[in-house]
């Protein structure tokens, strides 16, 4: 089988988690034999807009891809601030001609490829895919890592991206949500079929990534002195994955815990107001901005942690909690994620609820045997969440819709 996949990004050229799940179930589909042509948006120093090459250690695994401005989770407005600096003329005047600008390459791209079922990634690439499909008759299946409502804190979303999304799920023959969270936002906010849509958990790789850690990023191991603790965030800096209330949680665990650490790995449209907002609640002496991080830096902050906390405000998976577990971290994770759905031994707490939020931090922090069991006991949760199983079932999943096509 030979499935034609177009994407965002992949690491390491990747800003955030939708590279992860991608990078993680392609190498796991072609464990399982099946044939990847994955088409990348990005940009490339060559000359030529397009590019095509084999994937390192693996054979079934190639890459094609297009000199472009998208970039996951780049907004109307950043894309525009790009485009101002860019004296190249490849590139659309906005975010949205960029996405169809994407899509009208790609009778070129595949001209002459034979495959089987076209897999799209996410909303700027649901405009491509529908554009193989047209060409080619072959299926089409959307796959939902997150959705304009979870970049508008899941209340709202850009009227633009929205219709675009809505569109690929209606042409799509098959969609793949990656939990049961994200299914009922699509149903809710898309009005689509709940028979049209299948959960396929993300997965984590157990044998995390060792790097060199860059000279910017202060090591946490300098941070753990005796007495003092380490709360760990991990995200991008925007309103989505609420780190505001992380830092309105801190602030209430140092007047019980005046020896924690908090440190915040990511960036975003919201760090400034994060360096602000910790200066307001007079706790810049406790709080460390990492930036983004990734690699052997990325191992030893979880690994130097107490405690991870996911705070996020929309949340369809989330799989940094998993990459916490498997470094032996216990976990705090938001209710409206959907990574609460697959880990049982987590604590769990609603975005919006900083006491509570912050009565649990405490309480793992003070409580040893507590966090030794939720560390012991959610790291067998992560195991089990693998590439290779969430893989198994995308199989499952061609293999039906190309049996339905077929009678």
């Amino acid at each position: 089988m030979r499935v034609l996949m177009f994407g965002w990004e992949f690491p390491p050229y990747n800003s955030g988690g939708l590279g992860v799940a991608c990078s993680g179930l392609a190498r796991a589909l072609a464990k399982e034999n099946v044939d990847i042509l994955f088409v990348l948006p990005k940009h490339i120093d060559v000359s030529e807009p397009s590019i095509r090459f084999l994937f390192a250690g693996l054979e079934h695994l190639q890459f094609k891809g297009v000199n472009t401005g998208l970039q996951p989770y780049r907004t109307a407005s950043e894309y525009s601030r790009f485009r101002a600096l860019s004296e190249n003329d490849l590139y659309g005047d906005n975010l949205f001609s960029e996405v169809l600008r994407y899509a009208s390459l790609v009778p070129q791209l595949i001209d002459g490829e034979t495959f089987d079922v076209i897999h799209a990634h996410d909303w700027l690439s649901f405009p491509a895919g529908i554009e193989a499909k047209r060409i080619t008759g072959k299926p089409l299946i959307v796959h939902v890592h997150a959705t304009g409502f979870d970049q508008g804190g899941g209340a709202h979303a850009d009227r633009r991206v929205w219709r675009i999304e809505k569109e690929g799920m209606e042409e799509a023959d098959m969609i793949i949500a990656v939990s049961e969270y994200t299914k009922r936002m699509i149903v809710l906010h898309y009005g689509i079929s709940p028979e049209k849509i299948h959960v396929v958990y993300n997965g984590v790789d157990a044998d995390l990534h060792t790097g060199t850690p860059s000279a910017r990023v202060v090591s946490p191991l300098k941070l753990k002195v005796p007495g003092y603790k380490i709360v760990l965030y991990v995200g991008r800096l925007t309103l989505q994955k609420g780190p505001d209330y992380f830092l309105r949680a801190a602030a209430l665990v140092l007047k019980h815990n005046p020896k924690t650490f908090f440190i915040i790995a990511g960036s975003g449209d919201m760090e400034r107001q994060m360096i602000r907002l910790a200066a307001e609640l007079s706790i810049s002496a406790n709080v460390f901005f990492a930036g983004f991080v990734r690699g052997g830096e990325l191992e030893r902050l979880y690994r130097s942690a107490d405690l991870f906390v996911l705070p996020s405000v929309s949340e369809p998976f989330g799989i940094t909690p998993l990459e916490s577990l498997i470094a032996d971290t216990p976990v705090l994770i938001s209710k409206q994620s959907g990574v609460s759905e697959v880990v049982s031994h987590a604590l769990k707490v609603d975005f919006w609820d900083i006491e509570e939020m912050a009565n649990k931090i405490i309480s793992v922090l003070r409580y040893p045997p507590l966090k030794h069991e939720l560390s012991r006991e959610g790291k067998n949760d992560a195991l089990r969440l693998t590439w290779e199983r969430a893989a198994a079932k995308c199989v499952m999943l061609y293999r039906t819709l190309l049996a339905m096509i077929q009678t």
